[in-house]
């Protein structure tokens, strides 16, 4: 099978938020770390240190001590992370104006033709790595493939501060290989399903029809069906137009009370307001998002004729939003997104998560 000649690299920094965290605060190095948790919140990042100990993003800061009662738990300082980041999109661009971010911390880069003239994509992505961690003192991992689902398998294979390439007449053989929970796009409960369907790896996978994929995963089918044969063909989309704006905030202490619920949300309110005015964004649709004490989650919109204004809009809206279900259990998570935008939106969603759940 011929995979074109595309030399796409995805770069992921390792631990980001945590290695900031121990890069800026020597004490740290070296110790189990998580940024956000604590007995409230919600694990951002953990450092490697504290991954031993089975320390995860995502998880609840009061699992997390369970785990690791000496974890050390900082607040997350999320300007300083986007000023890394930038440092690194900089040092992206001396290679490749195709350059698509999918977060602070990791990007596709496509470097088929590149500003150097280098004809190995495996030396540009060491290149980048090195030059990384002279600029900022911080450690990156590269994939490197002829797709973009590849080099991000790619990329966690040699973690931390190392690199994988998968080479045109390896890909076959490497997917065929590849256990499904390491598929891109193959979460928990789809491997587990699989698993029951005695799918372990992509040579098992690849023994279902397209009919039989789709009957039994929807629309997802046509995906597995392809990838497991190294087919991926979208492209690095260096500018998306954004779909919906969004801001959340995880609480380190839950709010027990509707009067700082109504405070936070008019916090959140002008956080949204600022970052549309920014970008001059307006939109019809305010969804309100609640996640409480025990993780259940709840949603629930409104569209208007017209646009949403300003930040008094989104909070008016917002407690009306809150009001159409009772106050029955503490939260911990707030956030109000607008969509339905004045732009010709396709696909990106765009959210800046004051403690994202990020690996």
């Amino acid at each position: 099978m011929d995979f074109g000649d595309r030399k796409i690299i995805h770069v992921d920094m390792d631990a980001f938020y945590a290695s900031v965290e121990q890069h800026d605060n020597p004490e740290l190095r070296g110790k189990p770390l998580a940024v956000g948790g604590g007995l409230y919140g919600v694990v951002a990042a953990a450092s490697y240190e504290a991954r031993k100990f089975g320390v995860r993003s995502a998880m609840p800061g009061k699992l997390a001590l369970e785990k690791c009662p000496h974890l050390i738990v900082v607040k997350p300082k999320f300007q300083r992370y986007k000023e890394i980041s930038q440092q690194i999109r900089s040092i992206f661009h001396e290679y490749t104006d195709l350059v698509e971010p999918l977060s602070l911390d990791e990007a596709y880069l496509d470097v088929t033709e590149n500003k150097k003239n280098i004809e190995s994509a495996n030396d540009i992505a060491r290149e980048i790595r090195r030059k990384i961690f002279e600029q900022t003192g911080l450690t990156a991992s590269a994939g490197i493939s002829v797709n973009k689902f590849l080099a991000k398998v790619a990329s966690d294979y040699n973690k931390p501060n190392g690199q994988k390439t998968i080479h045109p007449t390896q890909v076959l053989e490497f997917m065929d290989d590849l256990p499904i929970e390491k598929f891109y796009g193959i979460g928990k409960v789809t491997a587990n399903r699989m698993h029951e369907l005695h799918i372990f790896k992509g040579s098992d996978l690849k023994k279902k029809t397209l009919e039989e994929l789709i009957s039994l995963f929807g629309k997802s089918g046509n995906y597995y069906y392809n990838v497991v044969r190294g087919i991926h063909n979208s492209e690095v989309k260096p500018h998306r137009i954004q779909k919906s704006v969004a801001v959340e905030e995880t609480f380190w202490e839950n709010l027990l009370d509707e009067e700082a619920v109504f405070e936070q949300l008019k916090i959140i309110s002008e956080e949204l307001d600022t970052r549309l005015g920014k970008k001059k964004i307006r939109g019809k649709t305010l969804t309100l998002k609640i996640k409480y004490k025990d993780f259940t989650q709840y949603t629930r919109s409104t569209t208007w004729d017209g646009y949403f204004n300003n930040a008094e809009d989104f909070w008016l809206t917002a407690k009306k939003l809150w009001q159409l279900r009772p106050f029955d259990k503490p939260v911990r998570l707030l956030g109000l997104s607008l969509s339905n935008l004045n732009t010709h939106a396709k696909k990106q969603v765009s959210v800046q998560l004051k403690i994202p759940f990020k690996d």
